[in-house]
């Protein structure tokens, strides 16, 4: 058997080995936009809703209340409203925007890789086919972390604890088929534990982090800002964090020896049957959004990485990246 060690493994090299709430405005309101208007002469909104597909609190939150905000000191919009709508790694927000705003101009989903994961894994009637792509926004990794008094210390002892007890040794995360339990997954086949993994899915990083401090799990993977209350209380320890380099001081995964990196990305959608220059407002309000001085602060806070992408480039990165994610899910053995 070849050894999984011997094997990067990454999105990046996967995708490489792949190419070899009713809605916002009533009957009576007028439009987000008139036809007539360029989408860079857009004037203000009413309202403008942002659908967001996880309960509150966590990253799709933080980023969509974030845009949100941003929208509103850009002048680009005169309200937003938010929805919450949690579930299955965003599945159950996805289809119920599909059935409430598909035509709706003037609302949006907050989306990702999570989403992309949770439909390859779970095989939901609506898929992310049934949505446009406006932009992506953002990008961070995923930490590892321990309660503080584990005996756990490095990823190499997480990857030895999972070779010799992998049916004892429970990952908590986010949901299944998400980013969380993708990267857990990497570090199981590191460890070619990927059949015996026990991963426990949790609708937020609060749960997460719950779930290390009382004992239920062994290691926790969220992403920073989800873990960044725990770690500077001294609640919780981080082992490793998924990027290539060192990232808030905290130790890459990979330069300690286990080959496995991965980040994670926001963006957001809207419906199939929106009209393209509705499409191209919108994408000019989110434009306008992160370019003011309240997004690029809470980027700072939050420590997101831009990852801005729209247009053409957008839906190509979405179709591969949607394409990519069955594969790697059957790849990583990774189970609902």
């Amino acid at each position: 058997m070849t050894q999984s060690r011997s094997v990067p493994l990454s999105r990046r090299s996967f995708s490489a080995w792949i190419a070899a709430s009713a809605a916002a405005v009533g009957g009576g309101q007028a439009a987000l936009w008139p036809r007539a208007a360029h989408a860079a002469d857009a004037p203000l909104s009413s309202k403008l809703r942002i659908v967001i597909p996880a309960n509150e609190g966590g990253g799709w939150d933080q980023t969509g209340r974030a845009l949100g905000a941003a929208m509103l000191a850009s002048g680009a919009v005169g309200n937003v409203v938010y929805e919450n709508i949690g579930g299955k790694g965003g599945t159950i927000g996805l289809a119920k925007y599909a059935e409430k705003y598909d035509a709706d101009p003037d609302t949006m989903l907050m989306s990702g890789m999570v989403m992309v994961g949770a439909v390859a894994l779970q095989k939901p009637t609506v898929t992310m086919a049934s949505m446009a792509p406006i932009a992506r926004l953002t990008s961070d990794y995923e930490v590892v972390a321990v309660k503080a008094d584990s005996p756990l210390k490095t990823p190499q002892d997480l990857i030895a604890q999972l070779r010799s007890d992998a049916g004892n040794t429970v990952i908590a995360g986010g949901s299944a088929g998400g980013v969380d339990h993708m990267y857990a997954g990497m570090l199981a086949r590191v460890a070619e534990a990927s059949q015996t993994l026990v991963y426990q899915a949790h609708p937020g990083g609060a749960e997460v982090v719950e779930a290390l401090d009382s004992g239920k799990a062994a290691a926790g993977i969220s992403g920073y800002s989800e873990f960044s209350e725990g770690l500077a209380s001294g609640k919780l320890r981080a082992i490793g964090v998924s990027s290539k380099r060192p990232f808030q001081g905290i130790a890459s995964v990979r330069e300690q020896g286990v080959d496995a990196d991965l980040a994670n990305w926001r963006g957001v959608l809207t419906g199939r049957k929106v009209p393209p220059y509705r499409k191209a407002a919108l994408l000019t309000v989110v434009r306008r959004a992160t370019a003011t001085d309240l997004w690029q602060k809470t980027i700072k806070q939050n420590n997101w990485d831009p990852f801005w992408m729209e247009g053409k480039d957008f839906e190509n990165f979405l179709e591969l990246d949607t394409a990519m994610a069955g594969p790697l899910i059957y790849l990583l053995k990774l189970k609902a």
